[in-house]
């Protein structure tokens, strides 16, 4: 049997608190001697948290605790072991169930009574507090860092650290080549050859609100207090939807937003014998019998829904109801069926935990039902973020919406479109349409900020080569 001395430190700790494996080591070593515990061997976790039981040392240590082989383990203080109270239950559970005494250097506990239970538990819920406060106050010093304009990660190329705040370096001019030639048109490849930065890179460069002045912190963009390296105008001339090398090689101005509306997959512009252009799934003749579209209905189809967004005033209010509703049906009727909400769940967890301590209820209980609650509230917090997320994605789409009618409004879409070039076209295309669906029995228009309208194929000039009625979506 032997005497084995647990250390662990995270690199966090280590950098703020001064721990070492090596000074644990040895005030255990000196422990088991003033105790007469016998040899000693040190197995060491270096560099991980304290969260769960998945780290390798722990797991040897607690393989040779089922073999038989331990007497006593030694850690330096409890939260050594886990910063988890329902782990360190089953660990002190697992240790009685094989006779093997748990010493710690600095609580000086004693699992052979009852106090000393009592107060192994309240260790282990402090350590877990602890750790649990430490992962708030480490969002709220973000959150707060955001919100007075300061970057918290890596400084992205053309910036770097000074004093704590992000100042230009040598890369910045490289940077303003890169949104200058893009505004031009020029391809990221293209880019990358001029400015000689990966591909990769130019297109982060490209996407990244940070050039503006702005930081970002769970997905959000705030304003920042560091210098921009591009302006407002500039940055969205480069952004302009960001097209596929395909699109922009593309011979018609609906390439790439044109799909197929039984299996999903983009549709590939043709040339016919005649000359003609037409619209036909990739997947035509292996498994998908969708029609081919000549090229020029679909225009129509795309200049007959933004005509209507423009001059229909039934079907722009019947649209911004729709938008005022909220949230798609489903993700409401998701949320009421969640019958527990995050505070409820976390009540009852306090509940068990009261339960436990009463000495309600078993270890082994505890730990299963606390596990059940703590995935039922991760599942309800994450429920609560998809359907907040859902909300403002309606928000926005009712505010583009606006945008797109206003702008629609005031063009001669039609005239426009005769007159423009099939560059102009595409651009018209990239800002106002989302996409085509061709169907077998219609088409579907979504213009940017909008639902889906459908359009019957007589309207376009198309003739209904298949019987399929109701496949798709509705107005």
């Amino acid at each position: 049997m032997l005497t084995f001395a647990y250390c662990r430190v995270s690199t966090e700790e280590q950098a703020a608190e001064g721990f070492s494996i090596t000074g644990q080591a040895d005030k255990l070593r000196a422990y088991a001697e003033l105790h007469d515990l016998g040899p000693v061997t040190v197995i060491e976790d270096p560099g991980r948290s304290g969260k769960d039981l998945e780290r390798p040392g722990l797991q040897k240590l607690l393989a040779m605790v089922e073999q038989g082989h331990v007497s006593n383990v030694l850690i330096w203080k409890l939260d050594r072991l886990s910063r988890n109270l329902g782990d360190l239950v089953l660990l002190a559970e697992r240790f009685a169930k094989h006779g093997v005494g748990l010493h710690s250097f600095t609580e000086k506990l004693d699992l052979s009574s009852a106090t000393g239970r009592m107060f192994y538990n309240v260790l282990g819920a402090f350590a877990q507090f602890y750790r649990e406060q430490l992962v708030e106050n480490v969002k709220l010093g973000m959150q707060q860092a955001a919100r007075e304009g300061k970057w918290t990660n890596r400084p992205k190329t053309g910036y770097s650290w000074s004093n704590g705040r992000l100042v230009p370096n040598a890369d910045a001019p490289r940077v303003r080549e890169v949104f200058r030639l893009r505004a031009e048109g020029l391809s990221l490849a293209a880019i990358e050859e001029r400015v000689g930065l990966k591909l990769s890179t130019v297109r982060s460069i490209v996407l990244s609100r940070i050039y503006l002045g702005e930081v970002l912190l769970n997905g959000e963009w705030y304003p920042g207090a560091h210098e921009a390296l591009v302006a407002p105008e500039e940055w969205e001339r480069a952004n302009r939807t960001l097209m596929t090398e395909q699109r922009r090689r593309s011979r018609h101005p609906l390439s790439g937003a044109v799909r197929c509306g039984l299996c999903g997959r983009v549709a590939s512009v043709h040339r016919s014998p005649e000359g003609r252009l037409y619209y036909r799934c990739r997947h035509r003749g292996a498994g998908c019998r969708q029609p081919a579209r000549a090229a020029v209905c679909l225009e129509r189809a795309v200049l007959l829904g933004m005509r209507l967004l423009a001059e229909d005033a039934e079907l722009q209010e019947a649209i911004r109801r729709q938008l005022a509703a909220g949230p798609p049906s489903g993700v409401r009727r998701e949320g009421r069926r969640r019958s527990l909400g995050t505070g409820e769940l976390r009540q009852r967890r306090r509940q068990l935990l009261d339960l436990y301590y009463g000495g309600h209820i078993t270890a082994e209980g505890f730990h299963d039902e606390e596990e059940r609650l703590r995935r039922q509230q991760e599942a309800a917090e994450a429920e609560e973020r998809r359907r907040d997320q859902a909300r403002t994605e309606v928000e926005a789409l009712a505010l583009r919406f606006e945008e797109v009618a206003r702008v629609l409004q005031e063009l001669d879409v039609a005239r426009l479109w005769a007159e423009a070039t099939e560059q102009e076209r595409r651009i018209l295309v990239e800002d106002l349409v989302e996409e085509v669906a061709i169907l077998p029995d219609h088409l579907e228009v979504q213009i940017a900020g909008a639902p889906r309208l459908n359009v019957l194929l007589s309207e376009v000039g198309l003739r209904e080569k298949v019987s399929n009625s109701g496949v798709g979506g509705s107005t």
